[in-house]
């Protein structure tokens, strides 16, 4: 959708509001130990440090012991080659340094510093970065131009005893070369046999082609052209990295080059690659066309003129993406936790094969959650996986160190397959637990009607799902006051076009609405007069009603009022024999990982039936978001000590839930310290049930429940995805009055992903 000026200044605002506020930037530092008594600072300073100092000083190895050098990642650049802006300088590279060393932490959970440094000399720029080894484990060098990059990095491999990666070149080199061999793969070629032409010859085109060679291409094969014409022999001024490919006739063409070749890799700029040009290239050619935002030659363009070809771009609208974040986090994870001299050249292969063999690989079922609606069968249209898919980081982390121990670069041996357990188990207690389902939403093009359109909070969710997925927001709400508040927040958003509207107070269906509603109700009291009333008044209602004739996929409420007073017109219009609500369950993601609560908000006093069906419905939640569920029944009675009701019923539904197996963890009754503390938990019961720390906490009634959930809130800085509305096949979510547009745009996403499945 194109965006007209004033709509592009409102983006260019949003954009800098969201580097302002709350607080300026993107990072802070927080401390990993405690740091609340006299104690606690005399070890973390004086006189306490002097025992790190003094062992450091006679083994240096042993920085990564006690200190945080191994988890710990430089980020630099001088600012001359930034995204499409070219040479800015070293200080508005800034904002683009500090977004790297966040992806780094959120996919990785590497620890990161920026450092721009404002040095355009290369020899002078590696000299300082060589200096700053003492500090880090790795460094990831960051947009510096060409050839300058070629030189900042080969001082710096050849000086520093840590790893040193221009993720420019090496990390799209990776994920383009992963993409490469899968292609090959289905065309039924070998590396050795193929011709390739590339088109550009930066540091991004340069280490693509390396890579490819280190594949099995003969360089002989590779043909490489830029802005002045083919590499060949005379040129003047390349560097050693560019010379590599310099076996070209000086006369050569790109339109002779593609003539019968197997691959096009472009690194250039729009437009570059003429259709014409791959109707002469080999029969399902792979037409790798990364220029941004807009390619060589756009995907449908390619597939006219060859049918049969294999594409990828740097775009995430089109199948293929080639994005670093597939290869940077989890190469630099795996060589930190190996504590590797270098990543190599064995490193980058077994990163290469690890991705393109998690794209061969069965699809997991959260990544089909995730991206429902997408094909993710391997074939052309899915080259590479996904990089919201989980798996990403045990999978070419335990690669990469595996080939580190191999390859001699590690100091560090590592039992792989703990390794490889540890980083599942983390994978799933990261605050990227959200990134897949949004996916989804993306992908599921359902309707979502809000019943309360009308708020500001509800309008901000509905222009950031436009912008951000495929669903269709429908609001509930009289069309001048949404019109006055879109305009006074300054959203682009316009019924018809966005987003459907109903007028509660003069839709045409007002009929068909509470005639509906009458037919359900009937014979509950509700009288034709006051299924009119009902229905003319109450958003609840309309929406809940909405979803039953099939007009709506899912519907959200409850930005204002009670929640259990939503909650009866949801269960009226929407609960069935087979949908009834069964539990309100928050998912609360804290520093540490996701921690769900339940039974928040449907079942004020919980009894053993109704607890059991609580556990089964937060067991199927849980595995939506791709964690396999232990689910802990707490209670002020912990393993029978306390002869108290919840205790009573705790105990009912454990009953319960022992009549039939079960594949979840699940145990009880317990404190909830005791639930997410595994060793005090088998010092008073040896032998339980549970493993490790629960990630489910099940109270007998809502206060208690509540209380956790806003504790963990507030007190611990927890941020809340829900309540989910349990046991309603997704048709139905109720917020909280607290809700904010984010949380608001959450519950969008969970209702826009077509998962009814999980009850």
């Amino acid at each position: 959708m194109a965006l007209d000026a004033s709509q592009k200044e409102a983006e260019r605002q949003r954009a800098l509001d969201y580097h302002e506020f709350p607080k300026p930037g993107k990072l802070e530092i927080r401390p990993t130990k405690p740091m609340a008594t006299a104690r606690d600072l005399a070890r973390a300073y004086s006189p306490g440090v002097a025992e790190a100092c003094t062992e450091i000083a006679a083994d240096p190895a042993k920085a990564t012991r006690y200190t945080a050098k191994r988890n710990l990642v430089a980020v630099i650049s001088n600012g001359t080659a930034v995204l499409g802006l070219g040479n800015i300088g070293a200080q508005a590279s800034k904002p683009v340094m500090e977004g790297k060393a966040v992806l780094f932490k959120k996919f990785a959970g590497i620890d990161c510093f920026d450092i721009e440094v404002d040095e355009a000399d290369p020899e002078a720029l590696a000299d300082i970065v060589c200096k700053l080894e003492p500090t880090f484990g790795a460094i990831n060098l960051e947009d510096i131009k060409a050839p300058d990059c070629f030189t900042v990095e080969r001082i710096c491999r050849e000086r520093m005893g840590i790893p040193v990666f221009h993720d420019d070149q090496h990390g799209t080199a990776i994920v383009v070369a992963a993409a490469a061999q899968n292609a090959l793969k289905i065309a039924g070629k070998q590396p050795e046999d193929i011709k390739i032409v590339g088109l550009g010859a930066g540091a991004a085109g340069v280490a693509c082609l390396t890579m490819l060679h280190k594949m099995g291409v003969p360089l002989e094969n590779i043909t490489v052209f830029d802005r002045d014409g083919v590499l060949h022999p005379d040129r003047q001024n390349l560097a050693p990295e560019q010379m590599l490919f310099t076996r070209s006739e000086q006369s050569t063409t790109l339109e002779q080059a593609l003539k019968g070749a197997d691959m096009f890799l472009g690194v250039s700029g729009p437009g570059a690659l003429p259709a014409d040009y791959v109707r002469e290239m080999a029969d399902n050619p792979i037409i790798l066309a990364l220029a941004n935002p807009v390619p060589e030659i756009m995907p449908e363009e390619a597939r006219e003129a060859s049918p049969g070809a294999m594409i990828a771009t740097g775009r995430s609208d089109y199948p293929n993406q080639v994005n670093n974040v597939l290869c940077f986090p989890f190469i630099f994870r795996g060589a930190l936790d190996a504590e590797s001299k270098e990543i190599n050249d064995a490193m980058k292969l077994a990163c290469v094969d690890a991705i393109a063999s998690l794209a061969r690989q069965t699809t997991s079922a959260e990544v089909g959650v995730a991206y429902e609606g997408e094909t993710l069968t391997f074939g052309p249209e899915y080259l590479i996986p996904k990089p919201f898919d989980p798996r990403l980081l045990p999978t070419i982390a335990v690669a990469v160190a595996k080939a580190a121990m191999e390859s001699g670069a590690a100091r560090r041996n590592l039992d792989l397959e703990a390794y490889r357990q540890t980083l599942e188990a983390e994978v799933f207690r990261s605050s990227l637990i959200m990134r897949g389902v949004f996916a989804a939403a993306r992908r599921s093009k359902r309707k979502i009607v809000f019943a309360e359109g009308e708020d500001d909070r509800v309008l901000r969710a509905a222009q950031a799902m436009v912008e951000d997925s495929v669903d269709t927001p429908i609001l509930v709400g009289r069309p001048e006051v949404v019109a006055g508040r879109l305009e006074r927040a300054g959203l682009s958003i316009q019924p018809g076009r966005d987003f459907e509207i109903v007028n509660p107070e003069s839709d045409d269906r007002y009929r068909d609405y509470w005639q509906a509603y009458h037919e359900v109700m009937r014979r509950q009291g509700v009288t034709p007069d006051l299924a009119k009333a009902v229905l003319r008044t109450n958003t609840t209602a309309i929406a809940a009603t909405m979803v039953h004739r099939g007009e709506a996929d899912s519907m959200i409420c409850g930005t204002f009022g009670q929640y259990l007073w939503h909650l009866n017109y949801v269960t009226q219009m929407l609960a069935t024999n087979e949908l009834s609500p069964a539990g309100a369950l928050s998912l609360v993601i804290l520093d540490e990982g996701p921690l769900f609560v339940a039974d928040t908000h449907v079942n004020v006093e919980q009894t053993p039936e109704t607890l059991a069906r609580t556990v089964l419905a937060a067991a199927r939640h849980v595995r939506r978001f791709g964690a396999e569920p232990k689910i802990a029944l707490c209670s002020g009675s912990q393993f029978g000590n306390l002869d108290s009701r919840s205790g009573r019923a705790m105990r009912g539904a454990l009953a319960i839930l022992d009549s039939e197996a079960r594949d979840f963890e699940y145990e009880g009754e317990m404190h909830t310290d005791a639930a997410l503390d595994a060793n005090l938990r088998e010092r008073l019961l040896p032998g339980n049930r549970l493993s490790g720390r629960a990630n489910v906490l099940l109270f007998a009634n809502t206060d208690a429940a509540g209380a956790a959930r806003n504790l963990l809130k507030t007190a611990a800085g927890g941020l809340e995805v829900g309540p989910i509305l349990m046991g309603m096949g997704n048709r139905a979510h109720i917020v909280t009055p607290g809700v904010t547009p984010r949380g608001l745009l959450n519950i969008a996403a969970l209702a826009g992903s077509d998962v009814s499945s999980y009850g």
